[in-house]
């Protein structure tokens, strides 16, 4: 599988990085619903074997639980695999979920991310949420001295906008941006691709099938049936009306496209994204191996500007229909 180079650093990714939120489990507020934890290990082997370089987690995904599948799952892999991680969200006994960028709390995340995922490094270490707004630059400073001891290699943010990334470069150079990005939210096309590809920060995407939505596998019904501790219910506005029926019409214009080319809609959602050329990689949530064995594929598709064309027609239509 082909490696672009994030950013500045001298790290490699495969088009395609595995995400974990789904496999953190079921039983927390952003939960995907009950999920086998030997699957969950089978599937980041496997993705592994299937050419995936990097693994994408965060500790508030299964209150630490997703954290502690990579690491069990990377035990003698770690050569072979390039660990992504985040901070600034932390949560009580209760499970209630806020956000924390002070620098001694930022310590105790790292300290609690490297034991869980059983490495003595992390890769690439990002502030999750610009939660408090006012703590980035304290987060960011703190985040800079981890990499003098040697704690990271690289560290990057999630969800910014330009004006907070301003902010923080002065302090240290910004390896990477992870933001959404998909035919549903392509929000980041306004300013944010061009500002990182001026300032050369890496850009990975995340959701680029929209939580599932953009794969062809669900209709209204078994949305309904989704577990119902599965946050995409009642939280994910793109599975609520008015959204859900526009969406699904969107995904059935999909389908053909995705035939002609004897591919799936999913693989298609994703090879959408990595059509750009500031995208790095693309981050795929997988919770069972043939879903990884699938969507890595896209990371090998390059779509030809007639399908790109007949799929921006279809967004054109979608968006009067809203």
């Amino acid at each position: 599988m082909e490696r672009r180079r994030l950013g500045y650093t001298d790290l490699k990714l495969s088009p395609v990085g595995l995400g974990t939120w789904a496999i953190g489990g079921g039983g927390w507020a952003f939960g995907w619903g009950p999920q086998d934890d030997e699957e969950s290990v089978a599937t980041i082997r496997y993705a592994l074997e299937q050419g995936v370089n990097w693994i994408d987690t965060a500790p508030v995904y299964g209150l630490g639980h997703s954290e502690k599948g990579v690491g069990q799952a990377i035990k003698g892999l770690r050569e072979k695999v390039i660990i992504a991680t985040k901070c600034g969200l932390i949560w009580n006994k209760r499970g209630k979920i806020s956000g924390r960028l002070k620098r001694e709390s930022i310590r105790r995340e790292v300290e609690a991310s490297l034991r869980r995922l059983n490495i003595d490094v992390i890769d690439l270490y990002q502030i999750h949420w610009p939660d408090p707004d006012r703590e980035i630059e304290e987060a960011w400073s703190t985040m800079a001295d981890l990499i003098k001891e040697g704690k990271v290699r690289y560290i990057g943010v999630s969800n910014f906008n330009v004006e907070q990334l301003k902010r923080i470069r002065p302090i240290h150079p910004v390896a990477s941006l992870q933001s959404p990005y998909s035919m549903l939210n392509r929000g980041i096309e306004d300013e944010l691709l061009n500002y990182c590809q001026a300032h050369n920060i890496g850009v990975i995407v995340y959701s680029p099938m929209e939580c599932g939505l953009l794969t062809g596998k669900y209709t209204k019904e078994s949305i309904q049936n989704l577990p119902e501790d599965d946050w995409r219910r009642t939280k994910n506005p793109h599975f609520q009306e008015p959204e859900l029926f526009a969406n699904l019409k969107l995904v059935e214009g999909l389908r053909p496209i995705a035939e002609e080319n004897n591919r799936t809609v999913a693989q298609l959602a994703v090879a959408w994204v990595l059509r750009k050329s500031e995208v790095t990689a693309a981050i795929v949530g997988a919770r069972h191996p043939s879903q990884i064995e699938e969507t890595a594929l896209a990371g090998e598709w390059a779509l030809s500007k007639k399908d790109i064309a007949a799929i921006e027609r279809l967004l054109k239509e979608r968006g009067k229909a809203r």
